[in-house]
Parts: C-alpha cells; structure tokens; sequence
C-alpha cells in the first residue's frame, strides 16, 4: 500500500527488501548511513541486510533507551557522519522506534543543514505515530522534545513484521496512540479497535489498522503541518502523558510512551467530561478498557505539585495557561482549552482514586 503524503511517500508492506531496493535505484550515487541501537542491530538489520546498499552502508550505533535521546548522542551521530565523509547528497536511513526516528530525523536535518533521510520504524509505537508527521528532537533536561524542527523524511517505509521482534508491553504502547487516532476522529474506529485483540492480530491485518491510523494522522497533518491549528487534536492525551512519562523516567517505573499516553487519555478524558460535557457512559468504558489493559499508574498525592509543575512546562501550554485537546464526543475536538492548576490537581485526585479493577 502507498499513500502519498504531501510531504512524504509512505510506503506499508511486508515486502520492504523489494520497495527499498527500488528506492536506492532512484536515489543512486549516494553515500549511505544507517542509524540504529542495539536492538535495532541485532534484530532488525538482519531483514534488510541483504540489500548490497545496506551493505556497504556505514552503520552508526547509539544506545537504546529515553535516557540516550540527548544533544549528547547527537554529536556523537554528527561526529561519525563527519568522519565517514558524508555530504549534502547523503542519506540517513533511521532504523529503529520513535527515539531512532526522532533523533535521527533531527540529526539529519542539522547535519550540513539538512541532509534527506527515510524512516524505517520498527515498532508500532514510531509505525503509527513517532515516524510520521515531520516532528524531530530530543529531550533536554527532563523535558520531552524541548529541542527539534520541523522536517519531513523523503520515505517512510512502514512493515508490521518488525513488530514481531516486540514484547507485550511495546506492542501495547504503540496500540495507545492508535486508540487515541480513533477517539479524536470516529467512533467507528474506536469500536473497530477495541474489539480487535492485538496479541492475536496477524501481519495482514495489523497492516490495515496500521494504515487506517498513518491515514487519520495524516488527516491532520497535512491540513496543519507546523501545529498552529487544527494539528493539535493529535495532541490528545498527551497534555498529562509527557507529564508522566517525564515524571517516571529517571525512576526506577520508568514507563513506555504508551503507556504514558494511555493514562493521560483517561484525565483528559476526565476533564472532557467536566468542561465539554464528555458523555459520562462512554467515558466509563474508555477508562474501563484502558485499566483492563494497562497497569495503572501509582500516584501520590505528594506527587502531583511536580506532575503539574511538569504539564507548565509542555510545548502546548502556552504563557500561564495550560492548553488541552478536549473532546465533547467521540470524533469530536476541542483545541486550545484553557484549564486551571486546581483542575489539573483535581484530575489527578480523581485518577488516584480510580477504582476499576486491572
């Protein structure tokens, strides 16, 4: 399947050998990078490796893990990309999850100011989300995504047989944002996913519903590519998600963007509910089906002065107000509401004293 983004060709497929060999044919004569952690190495490589481009690629490795995703491992990518002799006309290939993509997107748009890059996400977090969209960075003292630009990769090649190389836990954080696609654009698509088990959706049909989601992003995307507008319903969720996976990344229940996201859908949710009038049953069985799929956060009260502290300093608060995507129904946005810090700290009382059973 290809779908033909304005900004790039998107390609879903189980055949990625035979589309990234065509790939290289129109992109000739040029010297190749492949970015990847050690995972990504070990398993993921070896499924392309048997492209003569990819073989005579030059392979860079980072370290895996949210507490790589730094300026630091940056230069350390710029460094090799200099010492190899790279140049304007060269391409850098990110093979890997959302922390791959979005530094090595940024990466390859700082290096001699910008060099083209293609995203081959591995798993289905960066497959739904983190690859597409045009968003790079990385995180800067304990803050999600401080630093980035903008910048679109020429290919994004997209295959859900990578996502065999995942666990349960990895599977289920990338299931998240594809939950969230479904809440800010049909109710269709809500009940459409939630009766599908994933642990047992085969690589044809996860294909589908992979497809189904890049194309709701890209609904957005392309009417809003730089997020001043109507781009900001994809931010749903994630208002009081990067707050909590902020809070938990340098501890020891560090928590996968996924889930961070899954949590912060059930406040925000909540707080739809309390300001845009969210119907009540259906905000009881999006919180019921979030509960009984992902282990609950542990909050305390104590705690909730540095998760609101950690909301003020999102990118889509704006001055002193805190800016939520809220939804009155189901498909049904509401970009820039302002809530106040007695709302937030209402919401996490109200989370902490959830009763639903895991």
């Amino acid at each position: 399947m290809r779908i033909n983004s304005e900004f790039s060709t998107i390609f879903i497929s189980t055949e990625i050998q035979t589309i990234l060999t065509e790939i290289f044919k129109e992109l000739k004569n040029r010297k190749i990078f492949v970015l990847v952690d050690e995972n990504t190495k070990s398993n993921c490589l070896p499924l392309i490796y048997a492209i003569d481009e990819i073989k005579k690629s030059e392979i860079i490795e980072i370290k895996s893990g949210e507490s790589n995703k730094t300026i630091n491992t940056v230069e350390k990518v710029w460094k090799t990309l200099q010492e190899k002799g790279a140049d304007r006309t060269s391409l850098l290939i990110n093979l890997g999850g959302g922390i791959i993509g979005d530094l090595g997107g940024f990466a390859a748009s700082t290096f001699k100011r910008g060099i083209d890059f293609i995203n081959i996400p591995t798993t289905l977090l960066s497959q739904v989300d983190a690859s597409i969209g045009g968003k790079t960075g990385v995180n800067f003292y304990g803050l999600k995504n401080e630093i980035g630009v903008f910048n679109h990769p020429k290919y994004i090649l997209i295959d859900s047989s990578f996502n065999q190389t995942l666990d349960d836990r990895n599977i289920l954080s990338g299931w998240a944002e594809m939950l969230k696609h479904a809440l800010i654009f049909d109710e269709k698509d809500w009940l459409n996913l939630i009766n599908h088990k994933i642990k047992q959706t085969g690589f044809k049909e996860l294909n589908q519903l992979i497809a189904r989601s890049v194309n709701i992003k890209n609904h957005f995307v392309e009417q809003d590519p730089f997020e001043k507008n109507i781009r900001k319903a994809l931010n749903f969720g994630h208002t009081f998600g990067h707050a909590f996976e902020s809070f938990f990344m340098s501890s020891e229940n560090e928590i996968l963007h996924g889930e961070a996201i899954a949590h912060g859908i059930i406040c925000e949710i909540y707080l739809s509910h309390k300001m845009s009038n969210f119907p009540i049953h259906k905000m009881d069985k999006i919180v019921s089906y979030i509960f009984n799929t992902y282990k609950r956060l542990e909050l305390r009260e104590k705690d909730f002065e540095k998760i609101l502290e950690l909301i003020g300093h999102d990118k889509k608060s704006e001055g002193l107000n805190i800016n939520l995507t809220l939804l009155e129904d189901i498909g049904q946005i509401k970009i820039n509401q302002n809530c106040k810090k007695e709302d937030i700290i209402e919401t996490l009382k109200w989370y902490s004293n959830l009763q639903y059973e895991n």
